[in-house]
């Protein structure tokens, strides 16, 4: 509507227009405004603020080194495990003939022994985080994907010594909540994979690998090929369980057929205790830094 340039709007009318302009999407300070920052333009402003503000938060509270464990989000506590066990016993004590409730009580039966992987988790990030925090140095720091079952674990282990532990949680069609084990300081949530398998990386002094499906396996994967093409540094990575991970993967057969070598197969150490995997690493680190003190000594 036209209208006149001498008409004169009253303060009312004045403030209604001004309300106006202020609430439109145009006029919101454009880091502030979540539906521009969602567009497909911004996707590397958001890539750089997922790089950024973990970051700058791990370097707030002065973390220094992290021990990442990886592991399936479906193994349970032997606590949880013997109860589930139990209910399915009930259950299909009372309709033996159901094969659905037969498939279950097994699983429930497999829980169980899968269970020992839990207890282990914890009971090595418990090790570790109590022989490396202290109220100065936050070395080997626990980090996980911040899930459940062995994320939840490590994390656990953490917090039964009153350490703190990292979780890098990621957003996935269905909801996943973080653990509650967690130092809530230390709990992000990530859009992009790419970015937070770069945060379990920039400060990793060892990757641990319990038994897990597809998402342990490409971490661990990851991992043995940056280690491997030398565009990361050697670092201990351990495997928790030789019955699981000889029967899941057949590095033996790789060498044999040629697409690795003989030495690749010695990236990584299989082993079945948490003081075992501990021992590892610790004796790992202790040997470079010797090495790294002779070749000071050499330049000198």
């Amino acid at each position: 509507m036209k209208m006149s340039k001498d008409l004169e709007l009253s303060p009312s009318q004045k403030l209604e227009l001004i309300g106006k302009i202020k609430s439109s999407r145009a006029y919101a300070k454009a880091y502030e405004d979540t539906e521009f920052m969602q567009k497909k333009d911004l996707r590397p402003v958001r890539l750089q603020l997922e790089l950024l503000k973990p970051e700058m938060i791990l370097r707030e509270h002065k973390i220094r080194s992290t021990i990442v464990v990886f592991g399936s989000a479906r193994v349970i506590s032997g606590h949880d495990a013997r109860l589930q066990l139990e209910e399915c016993r009930i259950q299909a004590s009372t309709q033996p003939k159901s094969a659905a409730l037969r498939r279950r009580l097994k699983r429930a039966q497999l829980r169980l022994q899968q269970s020992k992987y839990y207890e282990e988790a914890r009971r090595f990030a418990a090790l570790i985080s109590r022989a490396q925090q202290t109220d100065k140095t936050l070395e080997f720091v626990i980090v996980t994907g911040g899930g459940p079952g062995i994320m939840e674990a490590a994390n656990r282990g953490a917090w039964d010594t009153g350490s703190k532990s990292i979780g890098l949680n990621i957003t996935l069609p269905h909801e996943q909540n973080p653990n509650p084990y967690i130092s809530p300081e230390l709990s992000f949530q990530f859009h992009y994979f790419s970015l937070r398998k770069m945060h379990f990386m920039m400060r990793a002094k060892a990757l641990v690998a319990f038994p897990g499906g597809y998402g342990t396996l490409d971490e661990l994967f990851e991992t043995l090929t940056l280690v491997q093409t030398g565009k990361k540094r050697p670092l201990p990575i351990v495997l928790f369980g030789k019955d699981f991970w000889t029967r899941a993967v057949n590095f033996e057969f790789l060498a044999q057929e040629g697409v690795i070598s003989w030495e690749d197969t010695k990236l990584f150490k299989i082993v079945e205790h948490a003081e075992e995997g501990w021992e590892h690493i610790r004796r790992f680190w202790k040997q470079r830094q010797a090495l790294e003190a002779v070749k000071v000594q050499e330049q000198v």
